[in-house]
Order: structure tokens, then sequence, then C-alpha cells
């Protein structure tokens, strides 16, 4: 990247990038994510429309501020909490209700660093574990009626473009088409796919693939993702996502 005042270019190759009229960014929530956001930053700054902004990509990627900022904006969740050291792993324990509980790596995607931990003991062990690995974490209630199924809503331009049911594959409860799970078509009720429309504004993402659970009490969303996958929603609804995300580019950029 060329970062010069009133003349920023994007080189590849050795030779600048013309300047386009949009871009779609891809950018992965591992640890490429701040590059990422960066190159999105730099076409941003030569002018061209980015389909989800730079500032909402780096938010998404971090997990604790994006639940935040969807409980700040009354997204329902399951009940989360976080500590930074091990004075407060009984506590942080108790504040969501005890075992079971499911324990989430900061950084983690596609199912990755995400542990269940069925007793007291288990989740004291998973978190001792995880802290001395200076490893930042979440952990949140089990909602065990949602039975190893989750929803990914598709979201483009406000709009939930298309809806599938994920399944854990048999001895697992982690859902992700990665981890070898299922999915099929799904019809979302009024207030599922409201929430999940309020999810994608809250992190100001015009494409979003937001993951929820069916509670008692009500949808929970579990995260948001910026660079939601398009073959298992595909292959899943027969909805030709990736043109839902060309016309709204193409009205964006008219």
């Amino acid at each position: 990247m060329d970062i010069t005042a009133r003349s920023p270019k994007v080189m590849y190759a050795g030779k600048a990038l013309q300047k386009f009229d949009a871009i779609i960014p891809r950018v992965a929530s591992s640890g490429e994510a701040a590059y990422g956001a960066a190159i999105v930053r730099q076409f941003e700054m030569m002018g061209s429309y980015s389909m989800n902004a730079s500032q909402a990509i780096v938010r998404s990627g971090d997990k604790l501020r994006s639940l935040q900022l969807l409980s700040r904006k009354n997204v329902d969740l399951p009940k989360t909490g976080f500590a930074h050291n091990l004075l407060g792993k009984d506590d942080v324990i108790k504040l969501v209700g005890g075992p079971p509980l499911v324990i989430k790596l900061l950084q983690g995607s596609q199912g990755a660093g995400v542990v269940l931990a069925p007793t007291q003991k288990a989740a004291e062990a998973v978190i001792s574990a995880f802290q001395q690995l200076h490893a930042n974490f979440l952990v949140q209630e089990f909602v065990a009626e949602a039975e190893g199924h989750d929803i990914r809503a598709f979201v483009v331009g406000g709009k939930v473009v298309a809806a599938m049911e994920r399944s854990a594959p048999p001895g697992d409860f982690r859902s992700n088409l990665h981890r070898g799970g299922s999915a099929k078509k799904i019809k979302l009720s009024k207030h599922e796919r409201e929430v999940a429309k309020a999810a994608a504004k809250a992190m100001n993402l015009n494409i979003a693939g937001v993951d929820l659970i069916r509670a008692k009490r009500g949808p929970l969303v579990l995260e948001v993702n910026s660079s939601p996958g398009l073959e298992g929603i595909e292959n899943a609804t027969k909805v030709d996502v990736a043109e839902k995300i060309i016309e709204f580019v193409e009205k964006k950029v008219a």
C-alpha cells in the first residue's frame, strides 16, 4: 500500500491498481483480519465503495467487541461472561449460571477453539489451560434446547435473502459445516428475521452471516460474520446469494 497523502494506492505485483467503483471484501476473521481491513480502508481512501466498511469488518472480527455492540443495541444473546485473569475464574462460571458451559476463544472461527465443559471441574480446567496460554476467551451458557442445531441467516442490504438450519454431527455440539455438520433450508419466523436484521444493522454490515439458536426465551444471536461463506447456504437453499450481493452493489454504486 502507498499511503501517501492525496494519492493513496493499492499495489499489486509492483503496479498500482486502478480505482474501482466498488469492492466486495472477503476478509477472514483470523490473524489476517487487521491486514485485510487495512487493504479495504485503502480502497475506501481511493474513493471505492466497499460492501462492508473497514471499521465494521474490524468490529465483527473481535468477538468480545461485537457482543458488546449487539448487547448495546438490545439484541438478545446467550448469557456471556469474560474474565482476564485466573482470579475471576469462579466468578465468571457463576455469572453464566454454572455448567454445562461453552468456552470460546476470541480468535476462533469455523468451530475451532470452542469447547463444551459439562462439569465445574472441566470448566475450571479448560479456563486454566486457556489462561496459561494467555488466550482470551468467552464463557457462555449452554442452551440445551437447541439440541445441536443453529441457524445461519444471510443478510444482504438489510434483508434476509436466505436461511439454513445447521445440525451438528453425531457426538458433537458444534454445527459448523467445516466440522462435518449438515444443513437444510429453513423458513424463519418474522421475529427471527427481525433479530437477524437488527444484528447486522448493529454491526453496520451490508453483508452478514448471522448465527442464531432457538431458545425457550426466543432467538439468541451467537455471532455475526462479515465474510460468511456462500457455498453451504447456496447448496442448502438453492438461492443465488452471490447474485443478490451483486445486485445490491450495482444499486449502491448507481
